[in-house]
């Protein structure tokens, strides 16, 4: 555990979270953002660096630095672990109780994938290299190019990965996906005479490859490793862990069909491009996308299939609250040809200028009607009315129905009556962290209490008394406080609530309402005797009010009772 706590100390979690989520600052210790683990378009999101904790008020996602990587990564405890001390140069304990059997196969697994990608660029570097060498110089993939994206190439003989996997369990190979078991007896090499592209997860680990085929007969062109326990491509893009610092720097990503298309605009100094890995784009990917930018650019391949895909992938990046362009290349040229045809700097014209989704749709339905007539023209709109409705923004909505009845020459105001009958409005509005709905000094003092061992140690133990801790309405959290001793984090302790005092102590934590100044000790104890006035006075109303009552029944006995207790009340 020791290790454990030293991480989590060590390590910032907005850096961590940043790395992955767009953040603003929101406090000296509070930072906001939309929320990586749901589809949101306002940031319900909040990160506390005071506590190192992470909280989302929107689906509830909430936990430390280290849940964070788990579930952002899909890691077992002790592979996030052991992420955020290599990322952060904190040297590995020797022998760990946190690595399980499962963590110990999918190391097993990222090792043997590390040792495949050494062994294929070392062949595409030796003699037997020379025919995809020579495809690359045609395609114009420069040495030091292939060496970055860490291109290399898979022997034919079957045997190339199998010899060097040796070591390795007969699990961790069946796992892999690298290898494959023969109904003989023994294995053989799942890849074999392609050109290799590694595929890296956001974190930058090889977790899967892309081989193309290099003999005209060889079938199909591009072969995809399958899912393992460290793979799942529909949640991987293709070189997002190179890509996403140029993707938050243009608060724009362009999506592209091919690893050549993402390499070759790479080595034009277009760094911001992703492909999904060989499927159609999905939903998961591109919430991955939108953690880096709001903003995309569709430049898929100019035939009738890459139309249909770009067209499939608009209906879902729409879903998921995108802004999107899409880039149209001349001569049938993808990405990767045009920019070695016409310079970088035409591209980027073409980038400038991609115009927005709906005109592209516009383009695509005026083809299936007759836009002479107004009828065509009146279907042209009516097969466009879905996309316009996925927008989150009404303004904007509006104004694009304006732009659309313009374009195809219709009456705006009935465009507009029609759009008003067939869209429902969508109000959508920041989910904040709620108000906490505790007393004044009671959520000043649970301040002190979470900020301060000095003033946990001078309070806590007049907590504990019932007259006052039976009082509280956060009395459960104060309880776990005191429960924890000398053993406080804010981890440990929300871990001993039950949901509803969780989220009322993140509501706490994360409301706008909350000073930044420094606490005292001083503070602790004038909210303590406060309370412990307020309570007080409290009792004396009650007590008052129940002799009154008793007096008016005839109760004397009791109404003496309770005068007697009133007089030790005010007394004390």
């Amino acid at each position: 555990m020791e290790f454990v706590e030293h991480v989590k100390s060590s390590v910032d979690i907005a850096r961590v979270v940043g790395e992955y989520v767009r953040l603003r600052k929101a406090g000296p210790t509070r930072w906001v953002g939309l929320c990586p683990f749901h589809t949101e378009k306002t940031p319900s999101f909040g990160v506390n660096t005071a506590h190192q904790f992470y909280k989302c008020f929107g689906c509830g996602a909430g936990g430390d630095l280290i849940k964070f990587v788990m579930e952002i990564e899909s890691l077992t405890f002790w592979e996030a672990l052991k992420l955020l001390a290599e990322r952060n140069g904190i040297p590995l304990p020797k022998r760990s109780e946190y690595a399980d059997e499962d963590s110990k196969l999918r190391g097993a697994i990222y090792e043997m994938h590390e040792q495949a990608q050494k062994a294929y660029q070392a062949a595409l570097e030796s003699s037997a290299g020379a025919e995809a060498r020579a495809y690359l110089e045609r395609r114009g993939v420069k040495p030091e190019l292939a060496e970055e994206f860490g291109l290399g190439l898979s022997e034919r003989s079957g045997q190339f990965l199998v010899r060097r996997f040796q070591g390795f369990s007969e699990e961790a190979l069946e796992a892999s996906g690298l290898v494959k078991k023969r109904e003989s007896g023994g294995y053989y090499d799942s890849f074999r005479g392609r050109l290799m592209f590694p595929i890296q997860n956001e974190s930058g680990k090889i977790v899967a490859f892309a081989g193309r085929a290099l003999a005209a007969e060889d079938e199909p062109k591009y072969l995809n490793s399958a899912a393992t326990p460290i793979y799942q491509k529909s949640s991987v893009l293709y070189n997002l862990h190179r890509a996403k610092s140029a993707i938050r720097a243009a608060d724009q990503s362009i999506l592209v069909e091919g690893y050549m298309d993402v390499i070759g605009l790479a080595g034009a100094g277009v760094r911001q491009a992703v492909a999904s890995c060989g499927t159609a784009l999905t939903s998961n990917q591109v919430r991955v996308l939108r953690r880096h930018s709001g903003n995309v650019a569709v430049n898929f391949d100019p035939d009738a299939a890459g139309a249909a895909a770009t067209e499939r992938s608009i209906q879902i990046l729409l879903e998921e609250a995108l802004h999107i362009r899409i880039v149209e290349l001349e001569e049938g040229l993808d990405p990767d040809e045009f920019v070695k045809k016409y310079g970088v700097g035409e591209y980027q014209t073409r980038l400038e200028k991609a115009a927005r989704y709906f005109l592209w749709l516009a383009e695509r339905a005026r083809k299936k009607f007759d836009v002479k007539t107004a009828e065509g023209r009146a279907a042209v709109f009516q097969s466009l009315l879905p996309a316009i409705q996925r927008i989150p923004d009404k303004i904007e909505r509006v104004g694009l129905v304006n732009d659309v009845a313009g374009y195809l020459g219709l009456d705006t105001g009935l465009v507009l009556e029609q759009f008003r009958k067939a869209a429902a409005d969508r109000k959508t509005s920041p989910i904040k962290a709620p108000r906490p709905q505790l007393p004044k000094m009671e959520r000043i003092l649970l301040r002190c209490l979470l900020e301060s061992e000095e003033a946990r140690l001078e309070v806590l133990s007049r907590l504990k008394e019932p007259a006052v801790a039976e009082k509280l309405q956060a009395r459960k959290i104060f309880e776990a406080i005191g429960a924890l001793e000398d053993r406080f984090s804010y981890g440990a302790l929300e871990a001993r609530l039950e949901e509803a005092d969780r989220d009322l102590l993140a509501s706490m934590v994360f409301a706008d309402e909350v000073s930044e100044t420094k606490i005292s000790v001083e503070q602790a104890v004038a909210c303590l005797s406060q309370l412990d006035a307020e309570l007080r006075t409290s009792e004396r109303t009650a007590l008052k009010s129940r002799i009154r009552e008793a007096e008016q029944a005839g109760n004397l006995a009791e109404a003496f009772g309770f005068t007697e207790q009133l007089r030790k009340l005010e007394k004390g």
